[in-house]
Parts: structure tokens; sequence; C-alpha cells
């Protein structure tokens, strides 16, 4: 089950484009429909995909018309296919044809995300390893991204710095170590804080072990030094594969047997999904 973002946090950033859009003086093209005049219209798919972002585009809506009928036919999470309805709109037709682009906008940038993260899910099935997304996100559209993360099936690593110490290379090289850092950082977190540290060789792995940090991020490994690490480990400690990671070496990742494997690419290589705004 996917847990929706509440309307409160996706509202501002909907606003803020339809702001952007709309500019000093409105919509001067939409000004030449007859005032009153309605539209009906669908979101219709125009290549296979995985839905996510649909209370963007119903806020999109929402804003410029608040009587507005937004009707899901394809939830998020789901997949359409080419030529599928996603939602319907019925409602003025200034006001839809004003939000159209902000709600083509986000609903073709989320499904995107879905939908190539669906594809590093897919490739993965049956190896235990977990598809995770990074902090590589589009400045001011992290919460939504990683919503869409989730609408792919994967699941989400940390939100930003406030929540979990990762430690990695140059936070190592500025406090003289792995020891010295997750010594560090044992006598700093909460008991709920999660510690996880940043490994580019086995020889720092065998540093980091005696430590016991919450998690080990094994990065850039060859596949060989991967299978050695979990060998090493052997069940203690979960372990993260990051570096290198595409949709030709996933899998081969996922049968060294690490826990999860993080992908930069989900959020910051996702290809927009084409979806159109056609009246009906």
């Amino acid at each position: 089950m996917i847990s929706p973002l509440p309307d409160l946090l996706i509202e501002p950033v909907v606003r803020a484009a339809l702001a952007e859009d709309l500019g000093r003086a409105g919509d001067v093209t939409a000004a030449l429909i007859p005032e009153g005049q309605r539209i009906a219209a669908v979101f219709a798919a125009r290549a296979d995909g995985r839905v996510a972002g649909l209370a963007c585009a119903r806020l999109a809506i929402a804003a410029m018309d608040p009587t507005a009928r937004f009707t899901v036919e394809t939830p998020d999470g789901a997949d359409v296919a080419k030529g599928g309805i996603i939602a319907r709109v019925e409602g003025n037709a200034r006001a839809v044809l004003s939000a159209e682009r902000v709600a083509l906008n986000f609903l073709g940038r989320l499904c995107g995300v879905a939908t190539l993260t669906r594809a590093y899910v897919r490739a993965v099935e049956g190896t235990g390893a977990r598809i995770v997304c990074t902090r590589k996100t589009t400045p001011g559209l992290r919460a939504l991204e990683k919503y869409a993360v989730r609408c792919g099936g994967a699941t989400n690593h940390r939100y930003g710095l406030d929540d979990a110490i990762l430690i990695k290379d140059n936070h190592v090289a500025a406090c003289g170590g792995i020891g010295p850092a997750l010594a560090r950082a044992r006598e700093t977190a909460g008991h709920l804080m999660k510690i996880e540290v940043e490994v580019d060789s086995l020889d720092q792995l065998d540093e980091a072990l005696p430590y016991r940090p919450d998690v080990i991020m094994l990065d850039n490994f060859a596949l060989a030094d991967l299978v050695e690490a979990v060998r090493r480990v052997a069940g203690r400690i979960p372990l993260e594969a990051s570096g290198g990671v595409n949709l030709t070496t996933v899998r081969a990742i996922a049968e060294t047997g690490v826990d999860a494997i993080s992908v930069g690419a989900l959020t910051h290589s996702a290809p927009v999904l084409d979806i159109g705004l056609d009246a009906v």
C-alpha cells in the first residue's frame, strides 16, 4: 500500500508552478474562450508506464477552478498502457486549459520516475535485493519524487541530512579515518538514529566492521568484491551497493547477495512519460 502525500505538502509546490506559468497577466490565450464555457477532457498516456502524481494534476486544476470534477481512472502505483486513460476532468474551460501544462509537467515527471523505478525493481525480482533511491532529486521536488519511487515499487533512502548519519568518503577524510568517524557517530547519535558508512575497498570494510554500523555502503565495488564482502559480513550488517548501477548491471549486482542497491538514476535521469490532455 502506497501512503499518499498530504495535499498540504503538495499545494505550495503546485501553486508556485502555476504562478510561474501565469506570470504577471494571467493566461492571455485562455482569455479568448467565452467566459463560463465548460470543457471535458482526459489525461491519456501516450506510452506504457507506471502512474504517479495524480494529486499534483488534481490540485493544479482545483487551484484554477475549485468546482472542477477530477475523476481518477488509473490510480498511482498502477500500470497504464499506451492510449489508456489516467484521469478525467470536467470544469471551466479557461481554468482547465490554464492549468493544463503545470498538471502535465508534474504528472509526466512523476510517472517517468515511477516507470523507470518499476523497470529496476523488475530487473532484480527474485534476488531479495531492494532498490532504493538517493538524494539526487530535483530541488524542491524531493518529497514528490521519492513518492513516485514508492509508486514504482522501490524503497526510499534517507530524505535529507537530518534523518540518518551517512559517513561518506569526504567525511572519513575530514575525520581522520573510518574508525574515528564511526566512534564519533556512536557518541552523538540518538537511540533512533541510524548510522551508515561508505567504504570503497575490502580493507575499509574490515576497518568498519568492529564498530558495527547499522548499514555499510559498498561504493563502486567490483562484482567479485561484492561477493567477498557479503561472505565476510555473513548477514551481521545490511549491505548496500552503490555506484555503476544501471539496468544492464543491476541484476548481477543483486545476485551477489547485497541487501539493497541505491540508484541515483531513478530520480536524476528518469525520462518524462508522455501524457496528453485531450478534450472529449
